[in-house]
This record gives structure tokens, sequence and C-alpha cells, in this order.
């Protein structure tokens, strides 16, 4: 029912910029807070950034300075623009979003979108 697309990934060269977007519909919730996580190859999932409403966002340290959140409640949208890319870079970026029913808060995922900088 709910559904997460995102989009925005690509190939670029180091040093380029690439905003990503995650759509989310089919909510019948309020969404409390979204994120952007990423997965290298042969590497665990981590946190590349998040929001909240209400609070700062949060990024991960190796991205601070050159990657910004942002969230367009009305829109049920969430970017994540992305400066000054390094090979490190490189992974699949997936959203997240936690959404708040009567039934209670459940996280959902996007299916990824591919970020790939070359040296």
């Amino acid at each position: 029912q709910v559904q997460l697309v995102e989009s925005g990934g690509g190939l670029v060269q180091a040093g380029g910029s690439l905003r990503l977007s995650c759509v989310v519909s089919g909510s019948r919730g309020s969404i409390s807070a979204m994120g952007w996580y990423r997965q290298a190859p042969g590497k665990q999932r981590d946190l590349v950034a998040r929001i909240s409403s209400g609070s700062k966002p949060n990024y991960a340290d190796s991205v601070k300075g050159r990657f910004t959140i942002s969230r367009d409640n009305a829109k049920n949208t969430l970017y994540l623009q992305m400066i000054s890319l390094k090979p490190d870079d490189t992974a699949v970026y997936y959203c997240n979003t936690e959404i708040t029913t009567v039934w209670g808060t459940n996280t959902y995922w996007g299916q990824g979108t591919q970020v790939t900088v070359s040296s």
C-alpha cells in the first residue's frame, strides 16, 4: 500500500553533483521522519541523513558539509542534494520513512537508486 519511489541517481565524475528525490504515496497516516541510507557493495546499509518534524537534520560525518537533506511535507517528498561527490560515495541510496497510523509506527523502504562516482 505504501510506496516509496526514488529517482535522481546516476553516474557522475568526482566533484560533481546529484539531487535524489523520494516520493511517498499510499500513506494513510502521518510521516514522522524520513531519511536516506546507502549501501556499497559488500558493506552494510548506513545512515546518510535523516530529518524529522521539529528537529535538526542528522548527517553522517562523512557527508557533512556536502549533502543537504530536505523535506516537503505537503508533497510527501524527500530530497538529498549532493555536491562535491567522491568515489567513496558510490552506493545504492535508499529512501526511508516512518509512518504513524492508529496501528502504530512502521518503517518503509524504497527500492534504491544507484549513485556511481568515477575518479
